[in-house]
């Protein structure tokens, strides 16, 4: 059987070009496109050409809604209006808001504050010093801390309402919602038919069903200290996701919200309902879960179903 090596968001895909399975054959398409500042891929597995362009149309469709939701940089969009409510009385949000937030309040009690979506005004502050090449002032960081913190931000389930306590908070879901859009796509594409897919949103991954004739997607665990050597480690993984600290952006300090000490980079891949297991540092995938087909290392933060934390090493 002939393999055809396809590159695909820092995955190196093997994949048979003749997949011998039960009628109907399925088919390997690649879709991608740009979302919530980085490109969605969407890897999958179909029946035919038409199918997959229409289960591919409504996942991208799906995310692009959850853009509008969950985008910082959007000044319309929900999160920002919510953070424009700061100080104020309750504010109905949608589900989709309430589940992110939810399960971001249930991970910051978790990690004991290791994660915290409340990060948004530090966020801001070391946005703006990479774009000038200075680091911010002692006390420009001790007013965003006194900011800081997951207990000011209050969720009512009954009501579904979330409430900002202090003026001037930013909640910020860059750990979570590029996740959970890949979580949610994965989702649309199983409505349409499609089991057989891999997710990756610039370093986030889900899977769900393993290639044809395999027995899930193959992950490789490349090492931190030595990023651009082969991965040695490898694990196999289907209907799950993975995690890690830092995907090999500058500069890799990870500051914990209020203490802003150092938080390792680190990986943690997870079924859906297990726990955080030790973490260990980048991934690598083929796609087809294939013996010595070439890897790329790729950064996979948390998704919100996947129920993974960011456990500290």
């Amino acid at each position: 059987m002939t393999l055809k090596p396809i590159i695909a968001a820092g995955l190196v895909l093997a994949v048979p070009l003749g997949v011998a399975s039960r009628a109907p054959q399925l088919t390997h398409f690649e879709f991608s496109e740009p979302h919530m500042g980085t490109i969605f891929r969407i890897v999958l597995f179909a029946p035919d050409e038409a199918a997959a362009q229409q289960a591919s149309a409504a996942a991208f469709g799906r995310i692009t809604a959850l853009d509008d939701t969950m985008s910082d940089y959007n000044p319309q969009s929900e999160l920002m209006l919510l953070c424009g409510h700061a100080a104020g009385p309750p504010v109905v949000i949608s589900g989709d808001l309430f589940r992110v937030l939810e399960k971001s309040q249930d991970v910051a009690e978790k990690s004991g504050g290791a994660f915290d979506v409340t990060v948004g005004p530090l966020v801001q502050l070391w946005r703006r010093a990479r774009r000038q090449h200075e680091l911010p002032d002692p006390e420009s960081l001790a007013r965003a801390l006194r900011l800081v913190g997951h207990e000011k931000l209050l969720l009512d389930p009954r009501a579904r309402t979330a409430q900002l306590l202090k003026p001037g908070m930013q909640l910020d879901l860059g750990g979570i919602g590029k996740g959970y859009a890949a979580d949610e796509a994965i989702v649309v594409l199983k409505r349409h038919g499609i089991a057989r897919a891999l997710i990756a949103a610039g370093g986030d991954v889900v899977t769900g069903s393993p290639p044809p004739g395999k027995a899930g997607w193959r992950i490789g665990i490349a090492s931190l200290e030595m990023p651009e050597k082969s991965p040695t480690r490898f694990i196999s993984l289907h209907d799950a996701a993975g995690q890690p600290g830092h995907g090999g952006q500058r500069p890799r300090s990870r500051a914990r919200p209020r203490s802003h000490q150092e938080c390792p980079g680190c990986f943690a891949a997870l079924r859906p309902g297990h726990r955080a297991g030790r973490q260990y540092g980048r991934m690598a995938v083929s796609a087809a879960g294939l013996r010595g087909a070439r890897t790329r290392r790729f950064k996979v933060p948390v998704t919100a179903r996947s129920r993974a934390i960011r456990a500290r090493l």
